[in-house]
């Protein structure tokens, strides 16, 4: 069997999450590392990563749809391995659940982590999809961007310098989680700056339409989603805004 550059992505691509995944947890087991942290350290891996490798192997995998589709099952059915009695029978597994396991998250933890992954590709998808056969490959970026940078900053930048509280409800349970202003605000300069770094890809009244409303609508959604499962809800509205904007 030919092994393709595809192949060799996907392969350092695991070991590489991996390595992140047990350090991340080491992190917060034997050093106190706050888990607000690490978390976020395995969200930037788990987007910029695979991006990065791809590039270094010379591999096309973000415009194969095929392939992307069977990325996000694998990815989906892996996250099984934080199911409880998997991991805790399972050293190194429980060791990475513990980078992403954060208290005020239990027990609700794993469930809302593998039902934000599922319902989040299951948006993601049919999107990325849409925008190729309407043309608009070219800002299928700008969400994923938003969501990446924006959402993955707004916890840790909310945690050192938040002083400005707001509450957000979460599913399964009637407990209210604290968001703050400052966080929320990542989202928003996160936007503008996504949509200026695609400027050619409008015209300018397209442009000025992206600016005002694409950071907006999806600051406000991150505001209001439920906690821990912004991401299709970010996607879905920053994907329909741009649909919408590519109209006129």
């Amino acid at each position: 069997m030919e092994i393709t550059p595809e192949i060799q992505s996907t392969i350092a691509k695991g070991v590489s999450l991996l390595v992140i995944m047990l350090s991340s947890g080491s992190l917060a087991r034997y050093f106190s590392v706050r888990v607000n942290y690490t978390r976020k350290i395995n969200h930037f891996a788990l987007f910029f990563l695979p991006v990065f490798i791809d590039k270094q192997f010379n591999a096309e995998t973000f415009t194969d749809f095929k392939y992307l589709a069977i990325s996000a099952v694998v990815s989906t059915l892996a996250l099984s391995v934080y199911y409880e009695p998997i991991r805790k029978s399972i050293p190194p597994f429980q060791l990475m659940f513990e980078g992403i396991d954060r208290p005020e998250d239990r027990p609700h933890t794993f469930v809302w982590i593998w039902t934000q992954f599922a319902a989040g590709f299951a948006v993601l998808l049919p999107m990325i999809w849409l925008f190729g056969q309407w043309g608009l490959e070219s800002l299928v970026l700008i969400p994923i961007l938003i969501n990446i940078i924006g959402d993955g900053l707004a916890e840790p930048v909310g945690v050192r310098f938040g002083k400005h509280e707001y509450k957000t409800k979460a599913l399964f349970t009637n407990k209210t989680y604290v968001r703050t202003f400052e966080g929320s605000a990542c989202v928003l300069i996160t936007g503008f700056i996504a949509v200026a770094i695609h400027a050619e890809f409008f015209t300018d009244i397209q442009f000025i339409l992206a600016m005002l409303f694409v950071p907006i609508i999806m600051t406000l959604t991150e505001a209001y989603s439920p906690h821990t499962w912004d991401t299709p809800f970010l996607m879905f509205t920053g994907y329909m805004s741009l649909l919408l904007i590519m109209q006129f």
